[in-house]
């Protein structure tokens, strides 16, 4: 069963194993009123198991958007783009590529694997700020995201 996830109801996963860009990314989300619950996770294992509901994680919600760095341990963001694009339980999730590569070829292997959207991070905060703007309204506000009900 698939249900409509509505702000701010819908949890957002973030796949980053930088602790400054994490830090950045709450004081954006503070600054930008992003009232959904942020949840963090460190490397590209680590997420797979949180969305897979794995060991620590069996309890975990399933995210309605997953905020994906590329450049990770243990999995990079590919990996884990394409085991959450290849499972049926998670495929509906939208994945938003964040990171700070611009190279047209991390950019085109992301769509290929099925990223919804590839986002280069910019340089400064403020600009940081203006990004995580529109990811609001267009991702919590505008659009309407599945929520996965994995497991049911």
């Amino acid at each position: 069963m698939t249900t409509r996830c509505k702000p701010p109801d819908c949890p957002i996963l973030l796949v980053e194993d930088n602790p400054d860009d994490i830090m950045l990314t709450k004081r954006a989300f503070t600054k930008c009123q992003i009232q959904n619950k942020l949840y963090v996770t460190h490397d590209g294992e680590e997420a797979i198991q949180f969305l897979r509901k794995k060991g620590k994680y069996k309890d975990a919600p399933t995210p309605g958007i997953v905020l994906l760095d590329l450049k990770m341990p243990k999995l990079d963001g590919f990996e884990v783009l394409e085991n959450i694009k290849s499972d049926d339980k998670l495929k509906t999730i939208p994945i938003i590529v964040l990171t700070v590569s611009a190279r047209d070829k991390d950019i085109e292997r992301s769509y290929k694997l099925g990223c919804n959207t590839f986002i280069t991070k910019p340089a400064s905060f403020k600009d940081f700020i203006e990004t995580m703007m529109q990811i609001k309204r267009y991702w919590l506000i505008i659009s309407k995201i599945p929520l996965a009900q994995y497991g049911e």
